[in-house]
Protein backbone atom coordinates (compact mmCIF):
# COMPACT_ATOMS: atom_id res chain seq x y z
CA UNK A 1 0.00 0.00 0.00
CA UNK A 2 1.22 3.01 -1.32
CA UNK A 3 1.60 6.20 1.94
CA UNK A 4 -1.34 8.41 -0.05
CA UNK A 5 -3.60 5.09 0.07
CA UNK A 6 -2.84 4.83 3.94
CA UNK A 7 -3.39 8.09 4.59
CA UNK A 8 -6.93 7.82 2.52
CA UNK A 9 -7.70 4.86 4.48
CA UNK A 10 -6.73 6.60 8.12
CA UNK A 11 -9.34 9.26 6.65
CA UNK A 12 -12.17 7.01 6.20
CA UNK A 13 -11.85 5.22 9.56
CA UNK A 14 -14.69 5.40 11.97
CA UNK A 15 -13.95 6.14 15.56
CA UNK A 16 -16.99 5.56 18.22
CA UNK A 17 -17.62 9.05 19.95
CA UNK A 18 -19.26 9.12 23.34
CA UNK A 19 -19.29 9.98 26.57
CA UNK A 20 -17.73 7.76 29.16
CA UNK A 21 -16.79 7.16 32.82
CA UNK A 22 -14.13 6.63 34.71
CA UNK A 23 -15.89 4.89 37.85
CA UNK A 24 -13.98 4.26 41.09
CA UNK A 25 -15.45 0.93 42.16
CA UNK A 26 -14.18 1.05 45.94
CA UNK A 27 -15.90 4.34 46.47
CA UNK A 28 -18.05 5.59 43.70
CA UNK A 29 -16.54 8.54 42.19
CA UNK A 30 -16.67 9.36 39.11
CA UNK A 31 -14.59 11.12 36.14
CA UNK A 32 -17.21 12.11 33.45
CA UNK A 33 -15.92 13.24 30.01
CA UNK A 34 -16.70 13.24 26.31
CA UNK A 35 -14.36 12.58 23.00
CA UNK A 36 -14.74 12.03 19.09
CA UNK A 37 -12.41 9.14 19.94
CA UNK A 38 -13.37 6.96 22.78
CA UNK A 39 -10.39 4.18 22.88
CA UNK A 40 -8.12 6.71 22.19
CA UNK A 41 -9.11 9.21 24.93
CA UNK A 42 -9.17 6.15 27.55
CA UNK A 43 -5.49 4.83 26.65
CA UNK A 44 -4.37 8.30 27.40
CA UNK A 45 -6.51 8.36 30.90
CA UNK A 46 -4.99 5.19 31.66
CA UNK A 47 -1.32 6.32 30.58
CA UNK A 48 -2.06 9.78 32.88
CA UNK A 49 -3.01 7.41 35.21
CA UNK A 50 -0.08 4.70 35.26
CA UNK A 51 2.23 7.76 35.29
CA UNK A 52 1.20 10.03 37.32
CA UNK A 53 0.34 12.71 36.03
CA UNK A 54 -3.44 12.80 35.42
CA UNK A 55 -5.04 16.71 35.20
CA UNK A 56 -7.59 15.81 38.19
CA UNK A 57 -5.44 15.23 41.39
CA UNK A 58 -7.92 14.36 43.09
CA UNK A 59 -8.81 10.73 40.32
CA UNK A 60 -4.78 10.51 40.58
CA UNK A 61 -4.29 10.42 44.44
CA UNK A 62 -7.49 7.86 44.54
CA UNK A 63 -5.41 5.73 41.89
CA UNK A 64 -2.60 5.71 43.82
CA UNK A 65 -4.28 4.92 47.32
CA UNK A 66 -7.09 1.98 45.63
CA UNK A 67 -5.12 0.92 42.39
CA UNK A 68 -5.97 0.35 39.22
CA UNK A 69 -7.89 -2.89 39.78
CA UNK A 70 -10.50 -0.96 41.48
CA UNK A 71 -11.35 1.56 38.29
CA UNK A 72 -13.43 0.94 35.71
CA UNK A 73 -13.97 2.82 32.46
CA UNK A 74 -18.09 2.52 31.01
CA UNK A 75 -19.74 4.33 28.36
CA UNK A 76 -22.39 6.12 29.03
CA UNK A 77 -23.29 7.20 25.65
CA UNK A 78 -22.30 6.45 21.94
CA UNK A 79 -23.26 8.74 18.94
CA UNK A 80 -24.59 6.59 16.00
CA UNK A 81 -21.92 6.39 13.01
CA UNK A 82 -23.35 8.54 10.30
CA UNK A 83 -23.04 11.01 7.78
CA UNK A 84 -21.76 14.14 10.03
CA UNK A 85 -18.78 16.07 9.66
CA UNK A 86 -16.37 17.09 12.20
CA UNK A 87 -18.04 19.93 13.63
CA UNK A 88 -21.23 18.03 14.13
CA UNK A 89 -19.63 15.38 15.94
CA UNK A 90 -17.78 17.48 18.36
CA UNK A 91 -20.84 19.48 18.95
CA UNK A 92 -22.79 16.50 19.49
CA UNK A 93 -20.50 14.97 21.94
CA UNK A 94 -20.09 17.90 23.91
CA UNK A 95 -23.77 18.58 24.05
CA UNK A 96 -24.15 14.40 25.66
CA UNK A 97 -21.39 15.16 28.01
CA UNK A 98 -23.15 18.28 29.35
CA UNK A 99 -26.12 16.24 29.66
CA UNK A 100 -24.52 13.97 31.74
CA UNK A 101 -22.64 16.34 33.68
CA UNK A 102 -26.16 17.93 34.40
CA UNK A 103 -27.64 14.54 35.34
CA UNK A 104 -24.82 12.72 37.04
CA UNK A 105 -23.43 15.86 38.88
CA UNK A 106 -19.55 14.36 38.83
CA UNK A 107 -18.53 17.00 41.90
CA UNK A 108 -17.26 16.79 45.24
CA UNK A 109 -18.33 13.73 47.04
CA UNK A 110 -19.62 12.57 43.87
CA UNK A 111 -16.88 12.67 41.38
CA UNK A 112 -13.72 14.09 40.25
CA UNK A 113 -14.70 16.62 37.54
CA UNK A 114 -14.43 20.10 38.42
CA UNK A 115 -17.63 22.61 38.57
CA UNK A 116 -18.21 24.61 35.90
CA UNK A 117 -17.84 27.93 36.91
Amino acid sequence: MTRKELINEYKNLVFRAGVFQIRNTANGKIFVEGSVNLDKIWNRHLAQLRFGGHPSQELQQDWKVFGESQFVFEILGELAPGEQTDAEIKREVKLLEQMYLEELQPYGEKGYNRRPK
